[in-house]
């Protein structure tokens, strides 16, 4: 991996933090700070067609059923598409009050689709699927 490359890298695993750290606090701001104004999140079978309606859906949940947990992420593979996007896969689950290990009935499968835009890395879009078991 050239030396331009694993920087983008980086840049992209800080984003990954940073939305995983986000979640955690229960911060809906933060857990969509590096997405696009246009970001799709396709999860749970429903279609979140903005950043402002991913970040709307997320302060519900913290507020309710996902108050005080975090998440259970393995990335699994990151390649780039061209100079300017990126494509992670990840086994991720949530982690409920208690929980050290997700069980595998909760584990997802959870693409994140990158986009640079002036310079920095942003979440395009993402999607997840029930890991089969």
């Amino acid at each position: 991996m050239s030396d331009n490359r694993a920087a983008d890298a980086a840049a992209i695993q800080a984003v990954l933090v940073d939305s995983y750290q986000a979640w955690e606090a229960g911060d809906a701001d933060g857990m969509v700070a590096d997405y696009t104004a246009d970001a799709t999140a396709v999860m749970t079978g429903s279609l979140r067609d903005s950043r402002d309606v991913i970040r709307d859906s997320m302060a519900l949940a913290f507020a309710g059923p996902l108050k005080g947990t975090s998440t259970y992420n393995k990335q699994l593979s990151l390649r780039f598409v061209g100079r300017d996007a990126a494509i992670v896969i990840s086994e991720s689950g949530i982690l409920f009050a208690g929980q050290t290990d997700v069980p595998d009935s909760g584990k997802v499968n959870a693409t994140w689709v990158f986009e640079k835009r002036d310079g920095r890395w942003l979440i395009a879009a993402y999607h997840n699927s029930p890991v089969l078991a």
